[in-house]
């Protein structure tokens, strides 16, 4: 089989080939080292800003502070590190979610993706600056708010935009009984909607797949669909650079099929994890108290949370799993080795070539 240019997904002034963007993975999952490895491949690189300062009550007073200072010193190891494209991921749910932003912007990153939420203002926040701004969306519908909310306010449309589909990992877009219940439209489908809809626009808007996508054939897939690049997160898991503890990458290596499961979050949304002991506590109804000092999402209400999701995740990057769980997307019992991210990409990059 003769082998095909991979066409590079361009971003403004920015070209990534492979067409891939590292998803971005928190808590404390995808750093400067994940980044930076990933951008040194041709890639984005993304860092997870959320939780990277610490949780503890005693340093409450310097929430803000603490995770402001940690983002600046992820992105400037990855920036020493690579001269490759790193972006950041900011949720906008995040009760600091502004700041984090100031951040990115002070620290010149070279894209910006904001999920779990509409970022409605973020031109505004971004003002004076070039960093790519790329939301992640669920549906045509989202794009179209935030598109029309960006033109009218700042005559700015989003650079980018990600599709992220009902088979992602962590917390999700949809209902929980919509996805439990598998009535959620295929990835497919979304991201179709999506491309005709970006089509009746005056601009060009790249159309980036996520959720799901696992090789070079999927990536290959979407863009025979008119996406433009595919966001990955949960293959670069299972690197040697990816920044989680070593028991959180054989989460994956172990997992069964049937270990994918859709739990109910503290902060209103389903989420998909890996089972374990942990889940089917929780999942019985057994809650973990906790104190709440910094109320970092805004979604979530400490009086009735059954436990702390920021305090599971960091325990579960730490690799405590059996006080936390694993968030992973719908393929993460795929995972089968602990390779290092050239070898992923080449591999991709070579699955990519001979099915397009």
């Amino acid at each position: 089989m003769t082998t095909k240019i991979i066409p590079a997904l361009k971003i403004g002034d920015l070209e990534i080939n492979p067409p891939i963007i590292q998803g971005g993975m928190g808590v404390r999952v995808s750093g400067s080292s994940l980044a930076s490895a990933v951008a040194n491949e041709g890639c984005a690189g993304i860092i997870a800003s959320v939780g990277l300062g610490a949780f503890e009550d005693a340093v409450a007073s310097k929430f803000v502070e603490l995770n402001n200072n940690s983002l600046r010193s992820e992105i400037r190891k990855a920036r020493s590190l690579s001269k490759g494209i790193i972006g950041v991921n900011v949720m906008v749910v995040l009760s600091n979610y502004e700041e984090l932003v100031k951040v990115c912007v002070e620290e010149k990153v070279d894209m910006l993706i904001c999920g779990s939420g509409l970022p409605l203002d973020l031109p505004k926040l971004t003002a004076g600056s070039n960093i790519k701004l790329i939301p992640i969306v669920s549906s045509a519908r989202a794009l179209n708010i935030i598109y029309r909310k960006w033109k009218q306010n700042y005559n700015k449309v989003p650079d980018a935009v990600i599709l992220e589909g009902p088979m992602a990992g962590g917390h999700l877009g949809f209902s929980y009984d919509d996805i439990v219940n598998d009535k959620t439209a295929s990835l497919e489908q979304l991201v179709k909607e999506l491309v005709d809809f970006v089509g009746t626009l005056e601009e060009t808007i790249p159309v980036i797949a996520a959720g799901g996508i696992f090789d070079g054939s999927d990536i290959a897939k979407f863009l025979k669909l008119g996406a433009s690049g595919v966001q990955m997160a949960t293959r670069f898991v299972c690197t040697t650079e990816c920044d989680v503890h070593n028991d959180f990458k054989q989460a994956y290596i172990t997992a069964k099929k049937d270990d994918i499961t859709i739990i109910h979050s503290p902060v209103g949304l389903p989420g998909r994890v890996i089972l374990n002991d942990f889940t089917k506590r929780v999942t019985k109804g057994e809650t973990i108290p906790f104190r709440c000092p910094h109320h970092c999402l805004r979604s979530c209400n400490p009086r009735t949370a059954p436990y702390c999701i920021a305090k599971v995740l960091v325990d579960a990057s730490k690799g405590r799993l059996h006080n936390s769980f694993v968030f992973a997307g719908s393929n993460a019992y795929r995972c089968t080795e602990i390779v290092s991210v050239k070898t992923l990409v080449n591999q991709l990059k070579e699955e990519l070539s001979n099915s397009l």
